[in-house]
């Protein structure tokens, strides 16, 4: 049984960014849903079905298995076994992935690779609903929030860091928003687990907050 790390959390409180540096402090694997559902599309272009073929995209699913692992400290995605990383940033595979993954068989499909890699590896989670519903029996559960100021700001300092003109006003209305949205959905939607650790880093350094979450970990 391997030993699992959830992450929990509103748009931009950095849970990504966090959990692949504790997985790095920590030796575990930092489980890329995004690549997996990736992996998934390419399944279904291997076996020539557009995206628009929801029947046949469901059926597709059931001789799939998608698995992350670490070769050289690199990411590598596995699609039956194969190693699929250099095709995941294909555009027809982005497509048929953005396509694809608001079907609930494809989303339960990944729930269950997910739980496979999370009994079988030591692995870090992060997303809405990590700790309530994906690894509801995770080692370590972390709800990781700021102020909708501070992610405001860096938001608005990664865009225009990038000479993107934008609006903070604008940036702060659009996450009070997605919280409003995640929090209220029907499925899955974003709350804080019961037995998760409150941390909430307005006031913390990347640093601090991965330090943190360490020391919650075996």
């Amino acid at each position: 049984m391997g030993y699992n790390v959830a992450i929990d959390g509103p748009a931009g409180a950095g849970k990504s960014t966090i959990a692949k540096l504790v997985a790095k402090e920590k030796g575990f694997v930092y489980v890329d849903t995004g690549a997996m559902y990736r992996g998934l599309a390419i399944h279904f272009l291997e076996k020539g079905i557009e995206a628009g073929e929801t029947d046949k995209i469901i059926e597709a699913c059931k001789d799939a298995e998608v698995t992350i692992k670490y070769e050289d400290e690199q990411q590598q995605v596995y699609l039956n076994g194969k190693n699929i990383t250099h095709k995941l940033r294909d555009e027809a595979v982005g497509n048929m992935a953005s396509k694809s993954s608001g079907i609930p068989q494809v989303r339960a499909k990944l729930l269950e690779l997910q739980q496979g890699l999370a009994r079988e590896q030591d692995v870090i989670m992060d997303g809405r609903d990590i700790g309530t519903c994906v690894l509801p029996n995770a080692d370590v559960k972390v709800f990781l929030t700021a102020s909708v100021e501070t992610r405001a700001k860096r938001r608005y300092d990664e865009l225009t860091g990038k000479g993107i003109a934008c609006d903070f006003d604008e940036i702060a209305n659009d996450i009070k928003e997605r919280d409003e949205r995640d929090s209220s959905r029907e499925t899955a939607p974003l709350k804080q687990a019961e037995d998760a650790v409150l941390v909430d880093s307005s006031e913390m350094s990347i640093a601090e907050v991965v330090e943190a979450i360490v020391k919650l970990c075996k």
